[in-house]
């Protein structure tokens, strides 16, 4: 268990809740956490996964997408809409990237994969809780290209590395002295030369070139 999460929770051990409609699963994964993580008890749908986040105010949410009454996804939209910020996590089967980046989008902080749920999913859940943000290494683009990886101007490279790093457009903007329509700019450039179609994937490409900010395996946020 790393130590700074739990001296940042004053010594406590961090309190889990688990959200799956897997009772198998989910029972499997409880298992893997103790006695790090104090696991409250298991929620088996997306209504009562909000009703429990809410009242209970654990220190991580981990939640699958499919369940009944609310998908995992839309669980947090209402848990962001209704104000909490607990780190959450998404453990599922789905590895479509539309399906991610709409996790990301609605307010996840991770995003691993179920048969993947071992020492990823502790690495990921150590990483949330530090308020970085975590995607599986299977979800990755599995092949390495050959060629070098494309050459950026210093200032590309400055934007393609605060981006990675968690930025959203408006603090790169300030942070670099630049307007927000400029670095926007930038952005639709970067994912030109990368050939990519939106921020996740600019992120991923430029991890697996290892390029900058991104030769960590994970970021604090997605652009």
């Amino acid at each position: 268990m790393d130590r700074n999460a739990i001296d940042s929770l004053g010594g406590a051990l961090p309190r889990v809740l688990l959200g799956d409609d897997h009772t198998i699963v989910a029972e499997g994964v409880a298992q893997l956490l103790r006695p790090d993580y104090r696991v409250l008890p298991l929620v088996a749908d997306g209504l009562r996964l909000v009703e429990a986040a809410l009242r209970d105010a654990p220190d991580l949410v981990i939640t699958d997408i499919s369940m009944p009454s609310l998908s995992g996804i839309e669980a947090i939209r209402r848990l962001r809409d209704a104000g909490t910020a607990v780190p959450i996590l998404i453990l599922s089967m789905h590895t479509e990237p539309a399906m991610i980046e709409e996790a990301f989008r609605a307010g996840a902080q991770g995003y691993v994969v179920k048969s993947m749920a071992g020492d990823d999913l502790l690495r990921a859940m150590r990483n949330v809780l530090r308020g970085g943000t975590y995607v599986s290494p299977s979800l990755w683009p599995r092949s390495v290209r050959s060629e070098p990886a494309p050459k950026l101007t210093v200032r590309q490279r400055e934007v393609l590395d605060l981006l990675v790093s968690g930025l959203r457009s408006r603090e790169i903007a300030t942070k670099l002295g630049l307007s927000v329509r400029t670095v926007e700019t930038h952005r639709q450039t970067l994912m030109s030369i990368f050939d990519v179609r939106n921020g996740i994937e600019l992120v991923r490409e430029a991890t697996r070139l290892h390029i900058g900010a991104a030769a960590e395996p994970f970021v604090r946020n997605w652009p």
